[in-house]
């Protein structure tokens, strides 16, 4: 195979591979509605307070930035500084693992290729567990 056909057919970041901008929405809008719909992420759900609309638009800015995509987040406000910027939040076992299970969920409803998937779900699982601050 040459290298012009393998870099049509494998994706040079996780950005690519999801599908862009749109896709990165869609999983977003899609894991805050599963946090608002399923009664196994109450807990998470309680995390985040009455409004999810500031999560859902910076979880897209940062994870477009984090997959490999356009730097939305770190253009409007800087480094993340995941943990700093999470630690007035309760975050236990119980939510990190809530977390990374609807993330999944919104993965698989959105049609996100089972490698991805799984590759994806190993560094949401170790940030996940890296914010935990109880």
């Amino acid at each position: 195979m040459s290298e012009e056909s393998t870099s049509q057919t494998t994706p040079s970041t996780p950005f690519e591979w999801i599908g862009g901008e749109e896709k990165v929405h869609e999983l977003v809008t899609r894991f805050y509605d599963l946090m608002d719909l399923e009664p196994v992420y109450k807990e998470l759900r309680a995390v985040h307070g009455p409004s999810l609309d500031d999560a859902r638009q910076k979880l897209f800015w940062f994870l477009c930035g984090w997959l490999g995509g356009p730097d939305h987040y770190q253009e409007r406000f800087g480094h993340p500084r995941l943990r700093m910027r999470h630690f007035p939040y309760s975050i236990g076992i119980q939510e990190r693992d809530q977390w990374v299970a609807c993330m999944d969920q919104a993965m698989g409803d959105t049609g996100v290729p089972q490698a991805l998937r799984d590759r994806l779900n190993q560094s949401f699982m170790g940030t996940a567990d890296w914010m935990r601050n109880r």
